[in-house]
C-alpha cells in the first residue's frame, strides 16, 4: 500500500500547486495582444511597391509567436472601402499569417486611409472579429504617403482605445502628419524607408510589437506636455476586484489625484498635468479573492512645448 500512499501524495501535492499557482491570478509571462496590419492597398501604390511591402510584412509576421492564446494577427486593405483579408480569429500560427499575406490581391481604387482606419475600430477591434478585451493592442500601418481622407480623427479615436500606432512610410509621406499620427514618441513608432529597404527594420519594428504586447508591469506611454498614457498586465478580472490609481507630484507628497477603475481594466489616460515635473503613479489592486502587490513608478521629464523634441520616460519603481 505504500507505492499508492506516495502516488496519491504526489498527486494531491501537484493538485495543490496547480489551485495555487491559479489563486495568484493572471500572469503576463508570454506576449499576448491583437496586431492588426493595415496595409496601403491603392491605386497609388505600384505593383512592385504592394509586393515588396507585402513580402515584409510576411517576414514581419512570420516569427511572430502567434496562437489563440498568444498573438493574433488580422489583415486589412486600404483602397476606396476597406477590405478584411482576414480577421484575428481566422489564422493560429505565424507560418499561416505569413502565407495569408502573401497570398492578398492588390485591391486598387483610392487612398481612403482615415475610412479603413473607421472599419479597423469598429469592425475589427470588436469582439465579434475574434479581438480580446484586456490584451495590449497595435497598429502597424504600411503607406507610401498620403491619404484621399482624414486620419488624424480616427487614429486618435484607436489611440483613446488603448491602440499602439506603429508607421512605415516608404519615403513620400508627410513627416508633421505621420509623427501626429503615431504613437509617442514618434522617434520610435514612426519609419521613413526606402521600399527595397524595408528588411533593414524588420528586427527593431518586431521587437517594438513585442514590447507592447508584453507589459509586465505599469508603464508610461503616449507621453505628452500635459500627460501621459498608463498601462498594466490583466492582474484582476472584472468580478475579482477593483484598482485605485494614484498620480501625485513626486516633491508634493500627500497631493495624490485618484480613479478608481473595474477589475478588467487595464489602462487609463491622465491629463491635466505640469510639464517638465515628476510625477509618482501608484496602481492598488484591491480583491477580496487574492493579494496582489500595487505597482508603482515615476514618470519623468513630461516635455513642454518649448521641449517637444525630448520625449518623455518613466522608471518603474
Amino acid at each position: 500500500m505504500l507505492p499508492w500512499t506516495a502516488l496519491g501524495l504526489a498527486l494531491s501535492l501537484r493538485l495543490a500547486l496547480a489551485l495555487s499557482g491559479a489563486e495568484r491570478g493572471p500572469t503576463a509571462s508570454a506576449p499576448q495582444g491583437d496586431l492588426l496590419f493595415l496595409l496601403d492597398s491603392s491605386a497609388s501604390v505600384s505593383h512592385y511597391e504592394f509586393s515588396r511591402v507585402r513580402e515584409f510584412l510576411g517576414q514581419l509576421a512570420a516569427p511572430l509567436p502567434l496562437g489563440p492564446e498568444a498573438l493574433r494577427a488580422s489583415l486589412v486593405h486600404v483602397g476606396s472601402r476597406p477590405h478584411t483579408e482576414f480577421p484575428f480569429s481566422q489564422h493560429s500560427s505565424g507560418a499561416a499569417v505569413q502565407d495569408a499575406i502573401r497570398t492578398a490581391a492588390q485591391r486598387m481604387g483610392d487612398t481612403n486611409t482615415g475610412l479603413a482606419l473607421a472599419h479597423a475600430k469598429e469592425q475589427l477591434f470588436a469582439e465579434a472579429a475574434g479581438a480580446r478585451p484586456g490584451v495590449p493592442k497595435v497598429l502597424v500601418w504600411v503607406t507610401d504617403g498620403g491619404s484621399s481622407d482624414p486620419v488624424g480623427p480616427p487614429m486618435q479615436e484607436l489611440k483613446d482605445l488603448g491602440v499602439t500606432i506603429f508607421i512605415v512610410s516608404t519615403g513620400r509621406g508627410n513627416l508633421l502628419e505621420l509623427s501626429a499620427a503615431a504613437s509617442a514618441p514618434a522617434e520610435k513608432h514612426l519609419h521613413f524607408v526606402d521600399v527595397d529597404d524595408l528588411h533593414i527594420i524588420a528586427q527593431e519594428l518586431r521587437g517594438s510589437i513585442l514590447d507592447a504586447m508584453q507589459p509586465q508591469q505599469l508603464h508610461a506611454s503616449e507621453v505628452t506636455p500635459s500627460g501621459f498614457r498608463l498601462a498594466w498586465p490583466p492582474l484582476l478580472t472584472a468580478d475579482s476586484g477593483y484598482y485605485v490609481l494614484e498620480v501625485a507630484l513626486s516633491a508634493e507628497q500627500g497631493t495624490a489625484r485618484r480613479e478608481q477603475l473595474p477589475g478588467n481594466a487595464t489602462g487609463w489616460a491622465w491629463a491635466g498635468l505640469e510639464p517638465d515635473t515628476d510625477y509618482d503613479v501608484a496602481l492598488v489592486p484591491e480583491s477580496n479573492l487574492r493579494l496582489v502587490r500595487p505597482q508603482r513608478l515615476r514618470a519623468r521629464r513630461v516635455p513642454s512645448a518649448s521641449s517637444s523634441r525630448t520625449p518623455g520616460r518613466a522608471a518603474c519603481a
